[in-house]
């Protein structure tokens, strides 16, 4: 009898799981709706709803006053009171936000830094803001976890840091420290695999089973795979460093370093350099891109060219459906988009090419944060009630 009673307490749980999860990535819905999506019976749902609703995971609203066909049904929508924290430390700056349940940022913080961070400066700044933010934003709030999206090799299994080379994090323990200080969950992966299931999930790539995520940061290059729905982590949880590959530059005045790889040939710190810009976020990068003239102008191109034969590369490897790009990767398409597109065409197979779509992230600078958010709201969602 009670092996009975645990397999269906565990149904149940699952159950919950699934309709905590459905509101969560798609939004609010009515209890019909979830009963379609689910194949669960009316009452069952009902059930779960009520439950959710009992320990402040979700809302129910009233039903949309114009649909007045057949019996009103009441509009499930995530509680944006359950939230988790999002980290992206960064070489010139520590971001941090708040993400509601349904992937809204309600709070962020950018900590702009003089120097390279330590993994101790950026414990004491994630410790020092959300503790502040318990105290007076998030007073009300029910905090779930901390997500960590580091620009480095993270290992799978435990989320420790194997090298973060920008950064001069090696075998470096983030969990531990975070945990203690907040009383939280705490995960750590990599932050384009983190960007890449935000946009999956949120974002450009919604209705997208095979991307491919290209993220542009100050610390270079780092990309995300999804393939057939599923993200690609690889042995150790260390695929998709794109930022080491090397894209072919054939002539040498578009090479700018001895090995070419793809990080050291488009980067961030090079725009800036040509922009004469020191330090920023990128909507003052585009800015200062804009007003700099032709040497920005010819560095730009120079960039757009190499990144172009890069996409190129993953189109005829990977055949995707949707090339998503963010941080500033997503200011050299945007520069021009339909040529970008073009030139990535020609450097393709037109075969795997022709239904590609290249897309700038639609997260924009939130990518990151919800990214790493939604590793936190992971173990929430497998079990609502633990």
């Amino acid at each position: 009898m009670r092996e009975r009673t645990t397999a269906v307490e565990a149904v149940r749980r699952t159950n919950l799981g699934e309709v905590l999860r459905l509101v969560h990535h798609e939004g609010a819905r009515s209890r019909s709706v979830i009963t379609a999506e689910t194949g669960l019976n009316r009452s069952t749902v009902a059930d779960l709803v009520t439950v959710l609703v009992e320990h402040g995971l979700v809302v129910e609203q009233e039903p949309d006053p114009t649909k007045r066909a057949g019996r009103p049904s009441p509009v499930v929508a995530p509680s944006a009171d359950v939230v988790a924290i999002g980290v992206n430390p960064e070489v010139d700056a520590i971001e941090i936000g708040a993400v509601s349940l349904g992937g809204g940022l309600r709070m962020r913080s950018r900590i702009e830094r003089d120097d390279v961070p330590s993994v101790a400066d950026a414990v004491a700044t994630v410790v020092e803001t959300v503790k502040r933010w318990r105290r007076d934003e998030l007073a009300s709030c029910r905090l779930i976890g901390v997500g960590v999206a580091v620009p480095g090799l993270v290992r799978a299994a435990d989320g420790l840091v194997r090298l973060a080379p920008h950064l001069d994090w090696r075998d470096e323990d983030l969990v531990s420290p975070l945990s203690s200080a907040l009383e939280l969950p705490v995960t750590v992966d990599n932050d384009a695999s983190l960007g890449a299931r935000a946009e999956h999930l949120f974002g450009a790539a919604r209705v997208h089973a095979d991307v491919v995520y290209l993220n542009g940061g100050a610390s270079g290059i780092g990309g995300g795979l999804i393939l057939d729905g599923s993200l690609i982590r690889g042995s150790g949880g260390y695929a998709g460093e794109w930022g080491q590959t090397r894209p072919g530059i054939a002539h040498e005045s578009h090479r700018r370093t001895h090995d070419g790889v793809l990080e050291a040939e488009v980067s961030r710190a090079r725009l800036l350099a040509a922009s004469q810009l020191i330090g920023g976020d990128d909507a003052a990068l585009v800015a200062a891109l804009a007003a700099a003239g032709p040497t920005a102008d010819e560095e730009v191109a120079r960039q757009r060219r190499v990144l172009a034969a890069a996409i190129g590369n993953a189109a005829n490897v990977l055949n995707p459906s949707m090339v998503v790009l963010g941080g500033f990767l997503a200011i050299l398409r945007e520069n021009d988009p339909e040529g970008f597109d073009a030139d990535v065409r020609a450097r393709s197979l037109a075969v795997a090419a022709e239904g590609l779509q290249i897309a700038s992230a639609a997260l924009g600078q939130d990518r990151l944060l919800i990214g790493a958010a939604e590793s936190a709201f992971a173990r929430l969602l497998a079990d609502p009630l633990g």
